[in-house]
């Protein structure tokens, strides 16, 4: 029995009819504009036929940047079948294209030939000092590092020295959580300058109108009654915390499946919330993450919204392959999107360093990242892990952008680096940093500097230049010289007070492109070791330390029982840093002592 409608019922049924064929046109117009959109697709490479990967696409019909894939592919969705792009890459000639949806397009880059050759950047340079000069430092290493240890100079030919001014200090923590696993520390871990610079000995103001100060320090040498120890502190000026400038953090976070453990980004959750902690209101903190795929976690976010933030951090999950690569291009695009003029732009990377996908040579991170460090924007590196984790590789990128390094083995260390030292690490007061020492040869025969060991591979390269470091707010640095006095300075009668050592530290402020100078005079204040303050006694254990785990040729007749009872006499025990420092040689005793009587 069919139904028969009459006044208002038949206007109601016809209302609705006329409602749903609306809705049925709106529809079909919403289908027809969407299959309208058209995806473009492609592949970027070299005029040999050469995939080209990370590309940078940009689509004029949006203003949107894309990159190609690990095989130099794209697919780009765009609102018509016809538009067009402009494709580069550092190194190639850039290029616009018309492309159409209907055809695969093959985009060809030409090299550039004109392109200039990039520098190695030594740690640490010897004026006028030839390869040849120095045959004998790559005869003579007998392990498998690539690092070369600094070797006498004499003052009289070579009187002058250079080397950057950093503030890493991730071979500490590194070095301690292999003899917490009880085992030998590979040479090439062992860093002296970043294990001195672990510690706080002390602070000393900068003068008003400077950003260094400076103190200098000799003694006799533990290992050596034939030589002298140079101790030169560098002390860099702390900004008013009231004055910190608004920071623009780029998180970018490694969630590849080799992070799947409690080591790794279990550890990294709870460094970058600590580091939540201290944000401001002012601050604007994104992510970025790299894994099964590439993308933003959060966007930019106020440091005042720290619920946000942790939830968005809590939140990530391993899995997948490691594009580091794509990951540092979308993050530092990023942190140029939020750019803050005057303000403090870092990407801070955290990673066990295993990029398997992309560019993955040290050479070639290198220039990834040098081709993004004028633009204002410093790189942080955040090393966790063990067995793949890639030392030589976080190094190189903190280095190339301007930047530091830390090893983060436990939450006590991410404490230190994220909240305790929070302005040191992410608060820059000088650029470019280095240190020029021209030694006197009236005074000292000859001399080496102890740590800043530079690579095999760069010594050996025809190109190469120091490498300037960033220095951050109140950071302090000891340096060690071992050197030989002349009769001059170490015969009897009244000790001679001349300048033995004339130092330059050379930087730049931050987004300033000219060049200062601070200048210092090394006076001969000799003082006995046992009269040196505790931190400077305290500080040649240390050395002793490293070059104890390097095997260095310079310190074989010292023992381990020296180290432990010049670290014991002199650390201070209010300081929980110093006094665990004790507890890590006496388990280096043990396990290379073992070694020894064992025979290998």
């Amino acid at each position: 029995m069919g139904w028969i409608t009459t006044g208002w019922e038949g206007i109601f049924l016809k209302s609705i009819s006329l409602l749903n064929k609306t809705l049925l046109i709106l529809f079909l117009l919403f289908v027809k504009s969407a299959v309208a959109q058209s995806y473009l697709r492609g592949e970027v490479q070299d005029d040999q036929g050469r995939p080209l990967s990370n590309a940078k696409i940009l689509l004029h019909s949006n203003g949107y940047v894309y990159y190609s894939g690990s095989s130099g592919s794209f697919g780009i969705l765009t609102p018509g079948p016809v538009d067009s792009m402009t494709v580069s890459l550092t190194g190639y000639q850039t290029v616009s294209v018309k492309v159409r949806a209907t055809e695969y397009v093959t985009i060809s880059l030409k090299i550039l030939h004109s392109v200039a050759v990039p520098k190695n950047r030594l740690l640490s340079l010897t004026t006028d000092l030839q390869l040849t000069d120095r045959s004998h430092w790559l005869a003579s290493g007998e392990s498998y590092s690539s690092l070369v240890e600094n070797v006498f100079v004499d003052a009289a030919k070579y009187p002058q020295t250079s080397f950057a001014i950093r503030i890493d200090k991730a071979s500490y923590s590194n070095v301690r959580r292999f003899l917490n696993m009880e085992t030998r520390v590979p040479s090439d871990a062992v860093r002296i300058e970043e294990l001195m610079n672990y510690f706080n000995f002390g602070y000393t103001a900068p003068p008003a109108d400077s950003i260094f100060a400076f103190q200098s320090y000799i003694s006799d040498c533990p290992w050596n009654k034939e030589t002298r120890l140079l101790f030169l502190q560098v002390f860099a000026r702390k900004l008013d915390t009231a004055m910190v400038p608004a920071s623009n953090l780029v998180f970018l976070i490694d969630v590849s499946g080799s992070m799947d453990m409690p080591n790794r980004l279990p550890l990294l959750k709870s460094a970058f919330k600590l580091l939540v902690d201290n944000l401001r209101a002012k601050d604007t903190v994104s992510i970025v993450v790299y894994g099964s795929t590439v993308g933003v976690m959060l966007p930019p976010t106020s440091g005042e919204e720290k619920t946000k933030i942790r939830k968005a951090i809590e939140d990530l999950h391993p899995g997948g392959a490691t594009p580091g690569e794509s990951g540092i291009l979308s993050a530092y695009q990023l942190a140029k999107n939020q750019f803050i003029e005057g303000g403090n732009n870092r990407v801070i990377l955290a990673t066990d360093g295993d990029f398997n996908v992309g560019h993955y040579t040290e050479e070639q991170l290198e220039q990834l990242i040098a081709s993004h460090k004028d633009l204002g924007i410093y790189l942080t590196c955040l090393g966790v892990g063990m067995g793949n984790y890639k030392d030589s590789k976080l190094e190189v990128l903190a280095k190339k952008g301007n930047g530091n390094f830390s090893y983060l083995d436990n939450e006590a260390e991410a404490e230190k680096v994220l909240v305790k030292e929070l302005t040191q690490t992410l608060y820059s007061v000088a650029d470019d940093a280095s240190l020029t020492i021209n030694f006197n040869d009236r005074y000292v025969k000859d001399y080496r500097l102890i740590g800043f060991d530079n690579k095999l591979k760069t010594l050996t390269d025809s190109i190469t230049a120091v490498e300037g470091g960033e220095v951050g707010s109140g950071h302090s640095m000891t340096v060690l010289f071992e050197i030989t006095p002349q009769q001059a300075l170490s015969g009897g009668g009244t000790p001679v007070r001349n300048s033995i050592a004339a130092v330059q530290v050379r930087y730049r402020l931050p987004a300033d492109t000219t060049f200062r100078a601070s200048d210092f005079s090394v006076l001969n204040d000799y003082k006995e070791l046992s009269r040196q303050p505790d931190c400077i006694r305290f500080a040649s254990a240390v050395a002793m330390f490293g070059s104890l785990l390097k095997e260095s040729v310079y310190t074989r007749k010292v023992k381990w029982d020296d180290v432990i009872r010049q670290a014991t006499a002199s650390y201070d025990g209010n300081d929980p840093v110093q006094q665990e420092f004790i507890t890590i040689i006496e388990k280096a005793k043990k396990i290379y002592s073992k070694r020894r009587k064992k025979g290998f």
